[in-house]
């Protein structure tokens, strides 16, 4: 097989199965490096090793590759990943309104992730990275998100859309850490807790219920921030009035995100029902942080059929134009 795409490939199993975004990168590194190689250089064992990007592991997947075989490592990869999850709804979403690239905490260029988006057959994906108040993640100032939105735009074509977003920080007082002027420029605003996750469930409540207030916030982002498996560990759930938040997001026309990390599992199945049943919009998103991530939208899909989520009242399930209408 073509050594860039077991390498590629290779880059985007791990990343869906979240392992460390080191080992992932170093197989994009190394296609990379690859691609911009001379054929003399490709063919020659001892300047390719020698390459800047491609090491003990990656070389070898090249020249598994290169001799007509399957690559180990990908072998091994494609029998451990667990498959993609089918189902009646995944086949209906038209897009993802959460993902991120290299100018906040995800590992690719924008350019990248439009490119995988792509190749989902997705008609429309958001980048949404950081606000300012999460320096961990390198959260975008106002000057930076300025920049990045005219080459977010710039990916847009052939029948693909590349959104403008961000995903805003709710600070303690409800309001968004953003300049207003400039969240009305951008095409998809997510809004999430990220800080004082243990907060007073009364002061919880408030501080939400004035973000989904704010007619600049189109999805409300997993709501209760818990953490469930993974490397990162466990967390619990925010506490709040589930219904009183729903019941503000169903009036003001937010949607309520269904988080596709398995990580998340956000909201719970309870807290789905109670959106359910408040007549809240739902938005399954990926919470991308890499390419081979955006297919974890798979697993929202599955949670939201399990939980009886209507496809109608679910916003990533509309063409681009009803999109545009509704966050407007």
């Amino acid at each position: 097989m073509d050594p860039v795409d077991a390498l590629l490939e290779i880059a985007s199993l791990l990343e869906r199965e979240r392992a460390s975004r080191y080992r992932a990168k170093a197989f994009r590194q190394a296609a990379a490096t690859l691609q911009a190689l001379d054929d003399e250089v490709r063919d020659d064992p001892v300047r390719l090793r020698a390459a800047k990007g491609i090491g003990e592991s990656t070389f070898a997947v090249i020249r598994q590759a290169q001799s007509g075989q399957v690559p180990d490592y990908l072998v091994e990869l494609r029998g451990d990943v667990e498959p993609e999850r089918v189902s009646a709804l995944r086949a209906k979403l038209r897009g993802d309104l959460h993902a991120h690239t290299d100018w906040s905490d995800g590992t690719t260029p924008i350019a990248v992730m439009a490119k995988a988006a792509r190749a989902l057959g997705h008609e429309y994906q958001a980048i949404t990275d950081h606000s300012p108040r999460l320096r961990v993640a390198r959260g975008l100032s106002a000057e930076r998100l300025r920049e990045q939105i005219p080459l977010v735009r710039a990916e847009s074509g052939d029948g693909f859309t590349l959104l403008a977003g961000i995903e805003v920080d709710i600070l303690e007082d409800g309001t968004l850490d953003q300049e207003d002027d400039l969240l009305r420029e951008l095409d998809i605003v997510v809004a999430s807790v990220h800080s004082k996750l243990r907060m007073d469930a009364k002061a919880m409540t408030a501080r939400m219920i004035a973000a989904v207030s704010n007619p600049r916030v189109n999805v409300l982002g997993h709501c209760t921030g818990r953490l469930v498996e993974g490397s990162r560990g466990t967390r619990p759930a925010s506490e709040f009035d589930a219904e009183a938040v729903f019941a503000a997001c169903a009036a003001n026309g937010v949607a309520v995100e269904i988080n596709s990390r398995p990580e998340r599992q956000d909201p719970p199945d309870e807290l789905i029902a109670i959106a359910l049943d408040a007549g809240c919009l739902f938005s399954i998103d990926s919470d991308a942080h890499a390419p081979g991530q955006l297919s974890l939208l798979d697993h929202g899909a599955e949670r939201a059929e399990s939980a009886g989520v209507p496809a109608a009242r679910i916003v990533t399930t509309w063409g681009l134009e009803r999109l545009r209408a509704w966050a407007d």
